[in-house]
């Protein structure tokens, strides 16, 4: 989608630290973190929401984000990583994985 900022990213248009690549998901810190290390995990191709993506594709992304917040909490002596779907700031899917601590925690 050519307005989509992560699909900017995506193909190189649009500058981002990457913690992770491969044929099918992308994942970079998030410009606006909300903790350090905030990780923004995303599919390669658009869509605008999760349900809308394939099987295989949503299995693939959530499986990248499992083990990127294996290796943030660990980086980050964290006691755990916050994962969220949100989507409406940005119209691509993107998982958001927040390192967190039990005091700091938000309420949920």
């Amino acid at each position: 989608m050519p307005d989509c900022i992560f699909c900017k990213i995506v193909a190189g248009e649009v500058p981002s630290t990457k913690v992770y690549e491969d044929e099918e998901v992308l994942a970079f810190l998030n410009i606006a973190p909300r903790e350090p290390q905030h990780t923004l995990v995303i599919p390669k191709e658009h869509y605008r929401w999760f349900y809308d993506m394939p099987d295989e594709l949503s299995s693939k992304v959530f499986l990248v984000a499992k083990k990127i917040a294996r290796e943030l909490k660990e980086k980050t002596v964290s006691d755990f990583v916050q994962l969220s779907l949100v989507g409406k700031d940005v119209p691509h899917v993107h998982v958001h994985l927040v390192p967190r601590m039990l005091a700091n925690a938000p309420e949920l």
